[in-house]
This record gives structure tokens, C-alpha cells and sequence, in this order.
């Protein structure tokens, strides 16, 4: 797993719960309580037991965790870059979501070695829309699920997503109902890290 991942976790738990609650967990998992680096590469066992632990530490599900770890790496400004990654796809959520067949190429080229899910949309033509997601780390649907929640807020779109589970061919898979694109105002965005306003 790549640093980056692990990376993630760690920040997204000291944020959420607090420090200690990290190195507690941390220390549980056998994971370095001074964190990972972000750069290097870690076993994906490592990875699947710090979301046990913490699981049983804060007593939810590892699935609410992955949600709630998708919606904080949008809504936190510490990853302004992944939110920009994925704006960078489309004016509206339309756009956004057929943007997300070329994400993992598009994640490869910002950073050389990152492993991200592969994903594949269909899209049925009157506001449904099927999101398949293949990965080696188990959840990863649900950790869309979050991600996809937090960038519907961001463009003020209203949107009802129903994590399905796996298909015959091993792919997690999500379907969007699209209510309504205009819902809200959403978030102010530009290309240009430094013109948004307070990193947003």
C-alpha cells in the first residue's frame, strides 16, 4: 500500500478522534505511533488492521470509517490537492462523474506510484448511473461512497447513492440517482490553488 494511503488514515483519525486516540490505535496495530511516510510503501495487511483496530476502538463499523474518512479527504483542507484532482474533471457533477473513468491515470500523473481504484461509470441516460470500483483493499466502495457524498456538497448537487456490493466479477459497485444538479450553490472553486478563496 502506498504511503499515502496510510498516510491518510493517520490524519484523518488524529483530526476526527484526536492524537492519542492514534497512537493508542497505532500501538495496537504494531503501526508506527510517530506516523507513516507518505512516500513510501507499506504491506496492505498493515493497512486492513489499523481499520480493524480502529473499528473496534471507536466502535464502528470499518465500512462507516471508510465513508467517514471519503468525506473528511474532501471537506478537509489539508487535501485541498485531491479536491482540486477531482474538480478538475467537470463544471458540474455530471461532468465530474464521467471524469472518474480516467481518475486513476490522472492520480498516476500528479503522483508517480500511487495506487488508487480503478473506476468505471455507466451512465443509463435519465439520471442513474452505476459506479464500479475495483481495488485490492477491501471497503473501497464505501470509501467512494464518502468521497462522492462530500463532492456532491462541493457542487451543490443533491444525489442519492446505495452502496451495493460486490458484482460477479469482483467489483464493488455503487448506483447514483442524480435529484437534483442545481440544488444548492456549492463550494467556490478555481483551478488555481492560490486564487481559492481560504484554500476552499
Amino acid at each position: 500500500m502506498h504511503g499515502l494511503i496510510n498516510r491518510s488514515i493517520q490524519l484523518f483519525i488524529s483530526e476526527t478522534y484526536g492524537a492519542s486516540v492514534w497512537v493508542k490505535g497505532a500501538e495496537k496495530a504494531g503501526a508506527p505511533s510517530d506516523g507513516f511516510e507518505a512516500m513510501l510503501s507499506y504491506d496492505d495487511g498493515a493497512t486492513q488492521k489499523l481499520l480493524v483496530v480502529f473499528s473496534e476502538m471507536l466502535d464502528k463499523p470499518v465500512e462507516t470509517l471508510l465513508e467517514d474518512m471519503g468525506t473528511f479527504l474532501i471537506s478537509n483542507q489539508m487535501f485541498g490537492p485531491l479536491r482540486r484532482l477531482l474538480r478538475f474533471g467537470g463544471e458540474n457533477f455530471v461532468e465530474f462523474l464521467h471524469s472518474l473513468d480516467g481518475f486513476q491515470d490522472r492520480a498516476r500523473l500528479a503522483i508517480a506510484g500511487l495506487d488508487v481504484p480503478e473506476l468505471e461509470l455507466f451512465d443509463d441516460g435519465s439520471g442513474s448511473f452505476r459506479l464500479t470500483c475495483r481495488w485490492h483493499l477491501p471497503g473501497a466502495g464505501h470509501l467512494l461512497i464518502g468521497v462522492l457524498r462530500a463532492m456532491a456538497d462541493d457542487y451543490g448537487s443533491l444525489v442519492l447513492l446505495d452502496y451495493t456490493g460486490w458484482d460477479m466479477d469482483g467489483h464493488d459497485t455503487i448506483h447514483i440517482d442524480l435529484l437534483d444538479d442545481g440544488f444548492a450553490s456549492g463550494r467556490e472553486f478555481h483551478l488555481a490553488a492560490a486564487l481559492e478563496s481560504g484554500g476552499r
